[in-house]
């Protein structure tokens, strides 16, 4: 039976017709996501399966009320100036390094993506990494394909009491851990964070205790300046001798040129790497690594979250906020609008409001529905270190002369009368 995806259904509720409401998803967004739009009311979705140039992007989004994209396109801080009727852009991925997110921001555009859903695709891949390398499948897989037949033991373990270094106890490190138990491995984990440990893994003290005692490092942090070349030479020495190190996270956490010196003199017996400081924008583009020739070396084109799973979840969880935005202007889960929760309110009109964090915003708007003897029904606010977020239901009888009212505010950035 077809599944079917459902989100918040608001289909009589938007002031803006629905069919007028123009969404634009790029680079293969699933088809989870469409159908989800459409079984929502919206008719007018054109689905791109390619990134855009700037200059095409800049073009399609003047007319754009909602965005999808994926790691590839860019929404660049002059992108975000051409687009006036942009509400909300949806990364249908995990991480948002392709969007400014300080122009966002300040054009009080919602930004949402979907941090979780790839993560026991990402999980599965490293316990698979992790025993191919171990039994030296990729040099025994080579030798294979050029008529050779290494038949030998030697070298090639099971994974079974072996030891796990997961830095990074996050989402992904955490259900590392529990599939790594569940095939008899030990665990260990290193974070900044004070974390629970899953099962039976043990938190290490420092970096260095969990490198000199791991059989397999696998690294799951972010991307930042704190985490930039983590792992570089020095940690890689302190690496027990034969270890096998993993990277699924971040392409500037590890010192590439680094791994290859250990690899070639055999201080680390393996590696898999699907992530990259330089990586090709599309399919078509050539891929260059350093690490390219190495036999005993994974190389995937940063696939640890393209399963089909993944992608469908990617595709309801994003496509479900941004419908939630647009129809009762939840922003839970925004990374740019302060994330406010909101109840469906019956017989009311609803007034979102998004400007600068300054004192006095929220005084002047009260001041100004108490002039027109606005009733207020419900009243939200949330606030960043940039924009505040106030959500207004006021009663159905309210002068029409609210919304353009609102807009006179002073720091205002987006007045919408939602329903």
């Amino acid at each position: 039976m077809k599944p079917k995806y459902t989100a918040v259904s608001m289909k009589n509720k938007t002031s803006y017709p629905k069919e007028k409401i123009k969404i634009l998803l790029l680079e293969g967004v699933h088809p989870a996501a469409i159908e989800l739009f459409h079984q929502n009311g919206y008719t007018g979705i054109e689905s791109v399966k390619s990134s855009l140039p700037e200059p095409e992007l800049i073009a399609k989004i003047r007319n754009t009320h909602l965005l999808g994209l994926r790691s590839k396109t860019q929404l660049s801080a002059s992108v975000l100036q051409k687009a006036d009727k942009l509400l909300a852009a949806g990364a249908f991925c995990i991480g948002t390094n392709q969007i400014d997110m300080k122009a966002a921001t300040a054009s009080g555009v919602a930004i949402f993506n979907s941090p979780y859903s790839n993560t026991r695709s990402v999980a599965e891949m490293v316990i698979g990494l992790s025993i191919v390398l171990m039994r030296k499948v990729p040099e025994k897989n080579a030798l294979a394909h050029l008529g050779g037949w290494d038949k030998s033991s030697e070298g090639c373990f099971e994974v079974r009491g072996k030891t796990l270094g997961i830095i990074g106890y996050g989402h992904i490190g955490s259900q590392v851990s529990v599939l790594a138990e569940s095939i008899g491995m030990k665990v260990i984990f290193y974070d900044v964070e004070p974390k629970l440990s899953m099962g039976n893994a043990v938190k290490v003290a420092t970096l260095e205790t969990l490198l000199k005692s791991s059989d397999i490092v696998s690294i799951h942090v972010p991307g930042s300046s704190q985490t930039k070349n983590l792992i570089d030479g020095t940690k890689i020495k302190k690496m027990k001798p034969g270890s096998v190190l993993i990277n699924l996270s971040r392409g500037d956490v590890l010192d590439i040129k680094a791994l290859k010196a250990a690899i070639k003199s055999k201080h680390l017996s393996g590696a898999g790497v699907d992530v990259f400081d330089l990586e090709p924008q599309s399919n078509s583009d050539i891929f260059k690594n350093e690490l390219q020739g190495l036999t005993n070396v994974i190389l995937t084109p940063h696939i640890g979250g393209s399963t089909i799973e993944a992608q469908e979840n990617i595709g309801i969880d994003v496509a479900t906020k941004l419908i939630n935005f647009l129809e009762t202007g939840s922003s839970t889960g925004s990374l740019s609008v302060p994330p406010l929760s909101l109840p469906v309110q019956q017989d009311a009109h609803r007034l979102l409001h998004i400007h600068k964090n300054v004192p006095g915003v929220l005084s002047e708007i009260n001041g100004i529905l108490s002039g027109l003897k606005v009733n207020i029904l419900g009243q939200y606010l949330k606030t960043n270190t940039d924009i505040g977020y106030v959500v207004l239901d006021v009663d159905r009888k309210t002068s029409s002369k609210a919304v353009a009212a609102l807009q006179k505010v002073k720091h205002t950035i987006k007045v919408r009368q939602l329903y």
